[in-house]
């Protein structure tokens, strides 16, 4: 049981408090609602660009890394397509640099030419090497604008086209930061060995000051009903023929998240599931299969991928491939793999929440989903699953129609 305390700044900030004595240090996790999915569909990238640029300096600090390091810190950050992620780990007796630091960024961002270049020319480094120059590096590229024809998801975190990060303004970069980056659409969570007498003290004295400005609202367009397969084929200088079937199913916050992801290990986590034993180890068709949901917040995916076995076709794959996936519709999962799943699962959370940084992440995605407690209510959901739950999600999801398969063809 992970227990914490929840309350709100006069500025709209919402701050979760978990205390664990066990331990000597800190994290100060901060969660904007904002990403990709929120850009404009002409200037994509800007969520990741600006992972980036909330380290390059704001009001009173030049260099963050600097400052955190000096008080035994370290930081990092990350980007989905839903939201962007800040934390510092700090030994207790630093918390204040931590929050001095995260606060003031959030205040106000030093907005400098040259920390915008710097930052420009990073962003479309790691642009070139994570996803034209190595091989099935654009796979998202391509597949996200395959499945989704309305929704902003139909581009990948990176953005849709590296020049919209080239041509960026630093009006554009101001504008983004006002809108998204204020305490009315912020998740502050504190944990660790915290002194509980005077944290809400710090607190209001260090994010108490901030403007809180309007949280935005959000109002993307609705992603049609898939109504027939699509299928794209792209050649790559790749070392074998790679698919990938993506299907449409239902949003974090449902049902479909649970039964997808239980669903998800029992047909291609190890060389124990479904399609590992029937298309890899029984009918070679395949070298290595596995299969994933994105667990995205509006509409999510399920992804089969995988590579083809050396002069397999892709006709001979997706023939065998729609067989196995028929008969899982019928059949579902066995009752006793399900219940070593919904086990396996329950341990990956477990340990999971053994680490400080993950519990303060989880917290704080939880409480945007709706509500933190969620951390502590979702393991009764997983082991309520019962096959027929999963035979109802398989052929709902299972749907030829519902699917995009992306081909990745070996040009040599």
């Amino acid at each position: 049981m992970v227990e914490f305390q929840r309350y709100k700044l006069s500025n709209g900030l919402t701050v979760i408090l978990h205390q664990d004595k066990t331990t000597p240090m800190v994290v100060v996790n901060t969660l904007y609602d904002v990403g990709a999915r929120d850009e404009n569909e002409q200037k994509t990238g800007f969520a990741h660009l600006f992972e980036h640029l909330m380290f390059g300096g704001s009001i009173n600090i030049l260099e963050f890394d600097k400052e955190l390091q000096k008080a035994g810190g370290e930081s990092n950050a990350f980007t989905s397509n839903d939201i962007t992620n800040y934390y510092e780990i700090i030994p207790a007796q630093n918390i204040e640099t931590a929050l001095w630091l995260e606060s003031d960024r959030m205040l106000s961002l030093a907005f400098t030419d040259k920390s915008l270049e710097v930052q420009r020319n990073v962003v479309i480094e790691e642009f070139k090497q994570r996803y034209l120059n190595q091989p099935y590096g654009d796979v998202w590229l391509e597949l996200r604008p395959l499945v989704y024809e309305k929704h902003p998801y139909k581009w990948a975190t990176i953005g849709k086209d590296i020049s919209h990060i080239e041509n960026a303004t630093m009006s554009d970069v101001k504008s983004f930061f006002k809108k998204y980056y204020n305490p009315s659409n912020a998740i502050l969570c504190i944990s660790g060995n915290f002194d509980k007498s005077i944290i809400r003290e710090q607190v209001e004295t260090y994010f108490g000051g901030i403007p809180g400005g309007l949280k935005p609202a959000r109002i993307n367009p609705q992603e049609p009903k898939q109504e027939e397969f699509k299928c794209k084929s792209i050649d790559r200088d790749v070392p074998a023929n790679a698919f990938y079937y993506a299907f449409k199913m239902g949003p974090r916050k449902s049902s479909d998240y649970y039964l997808g992801d239980i669903m998800s290990d029992a047909v291609g986590k190890d060389s124990s599931s479904i399609l590992n034993i029937a298309l890899k180890k029984e009918l070679e068709l395949v070298t290595e299969i596995s299969a994933f949901i994105t667990g995205s917040l509006d509409d999510g995916l399920f992804i089969i991928s995988g590579k083809l076995s050396e002069g397999i076709s892709f006709d001979e794959l997706d023939k065998q491939f729609w067989i196995e996936l028929d008969t899982i519709k019928q059949t579902g999962v066995d009752a006793e793999k399900l219940i070593g799943i919904k086990n396996k699962i329950s341990t990956a959370k477990a340990f999971q929440e053994q680490g400080l940084l993950n519990r303060s992440i989880n917290l704080s995605f939880f409480e945007l989903l709706g509500d933190a407690n969620g951390i502590n209510e979702e393991p009764l959901i997983y082991q309520k699953i019962e096959t027929n739950d999963l035979i109802v999600f398989a052929k709902n999801t299972f749907v030829k129609t519902n699917c995009s398969l992306l081909k990745v063809c070996n040009n040599a």
